[in-house]
């Protein structure tokens, strides 16, 4: 998953509007225009630009400090580089979830795992049993926040997996003339 389809649903799954965006980029230190934003949130790939690791650790540092409040002391500055696992361990912790609670907003996108899969993503890399938070893993809870904090209806609005498909064609067969 890229970075800025990682953005466009937190986006969509806590409906920010782009005044909420700036401002959960300047909680987590870093200062951003209405312009860029937008140019993230392009569903058209020629024209949208890349939102880099730095810039999207800045936003998820934002959303812990909203829904869980400042740290004292210094705050932590955004991560230079990102993956899947540090991603879902910041969603984590800014919505103050436990195991059951992720496993949970999985059941709600149809997608089955255990608490044991789940402590594996948020051990250390040199822990024997560290597992890497896949893609497919990532959509999928993703789209769980969605359908809790959206409803169910919410679920085939805005997807990248969904396209707008046409109706089923229906052929009609008529009766051989004698």
């Amino acid at each position: 998953m890229n970075n800025n389809d990682i953005l466009r649903r937190l986006r969509y799954t806590f409906d920010l509007g782009d005044d909420k965006v700036i401002k959960l980029f300047k909680n987590g230190g870093k200062e951003v225009t209405r312009a860029q934003v937008s140019d993230w949130l392009k569903k058209d790939e020629e024209d949208q630009k890349p939102i880099y690791d730095v810039d999207l650790a800045a936003f998820l540092n934002g959303l812990i400090i909203k829904h869980r409040g400042k740290k004292e002391g210094e705050q932590p500055k955004p991560e230079k580089s990102l993956n899947n696992n540090q991603v879902f361990r910041k969603i984590k912790i800014a919505l103050n979830l436990r195991d059951e609670d992720i496993v949970e907003t999985l059941d709600l996108a149809d997608f089955e795992v255990s608490k044991h899969e789940i402590n594996a993503f948020f051990r250390k890399p040199t822990q024997k049993q560290y597992r890497v938070c896949k893609d497919q893993f990532l959509r999928n809870f993703l789209q769980g926040l969605q359908v809790k904090y959206r409803g169910k209806k919410a679920e085939n609005e805005v997807t990248e997996d969904s396209q707008k498909t046409k109706p089923p064609i229906r052929i009609i067969t008529r009766p051989k003339r004698d």
